[in-house]
C-alpha cells in the first residue's frame, strides 16, 4: 500500500481539540513496534499481544475521566481495526504499565471498562496487517474526557465509543507506531 493511497487519520474530519503528552517507554511516534506489541494470537512471530507502558500529562484541568484506544485505520476492512480501547479511566491515573491491555488485568484501575476489540477480545490485540499490505500506522491515542463515565451500554463498539468521545473530547494525545510484513 503506497503512502498516497492511505485513509485518512482517525481524526482528521473530526473538530480540532487541544493536544496534551503522551510517552512510552515502549513505543515511539514513527517508530516500528517492537515484537511485545505484534500479536501471537494472529501468528505474528514474536508477538505477544502485550500493550505498551503508556504514561500522560498535560490534559485540561476540565478533564474528568479518560479514555484510551488504539487503531489501524489502514486494515483492509473499509472501516479500520480497533485493537483496544479502554473507557472511564479515572483522572487520578495518567499511566498505564505494559500488559496492562491483558484481558482481566489487574493493572487497569476500578472502574475503567475494556470494550471489545475488532477481534472480540475484550484486551489488547497487538498489531498483524497482512503479510504484503504494506506498513499500518497504530494510533494510541489517549482522550480527555468531559464526564465521569461515557455510560457506555454493555456490548459497546469501540465505533460507538468514537461516536459518543465526538460529544465529550476535551483534548487528545496520540503516538503513531508504525508495523509491516
Amino acid at each position: 500500500m503506497s503512502n498516497s493511497a492511505r485513509p485518512s487519520g482517525p481524526y482528521d474530519f473530526l473538530p480540532e481539540v487541544p493536544a496534551f503528552t503522551l510517552t512510552s517507554t515502549d513505543i515511539a511516534d514513527g517508530q516500528t513496534l517492537p515484537e511485545p506489541q505484534r500479536s501471537g494470537a494472529f501468528g505474528v512471530p514474536g508477538g505477544q499481544d502485550h500493550s505498551p507502558q503508556l504514561s500522560w500529562s498535560g490534559a485540561p484541568d476540565a478533564t474528568l475521566s479518560y479514555v484510551l484506544t488504539c487503531y489501524d485505520p489502514d486494515a483492509p476492512t473499509g472501516s479500520g481495526f480497533w485493537h483496544w480501547a479502554v473507557a472511564d479511566i479515572p483522572t487520578s491515573v495518567t499511566e498505564l504499565p505494559a500488559g496492562a491491555g491483558t484481558p482481566d488485568s489487574p493493572d487497569l484501575p476500578s472502574g475503567a471498562v475494556t470494550l471489545a476489540n475488532d477481534a472480540g477480545m475484550k484486551g489488547f490485540l497487538g498489531s498483524a496487517p497482512p503479510p504484503g499490505h504494506g506498513e499500518h500506522r497504530y494510533f494510541f491515542t489517549v482522550h480527555a474526557v468531559d464526564v465521569a463515565s461515557l455510560e457506555l451500554p454493555d456490548g459497546a463498539t469501540p465505533a460507538f465509543l468514537g461516536f459518543n468521545l465526538f460529544a465529550h473530547t476535551l483534548a487528545r494525545a496520540t503516538v503513531t507506531a508504525v508495523f509491516q510484513r
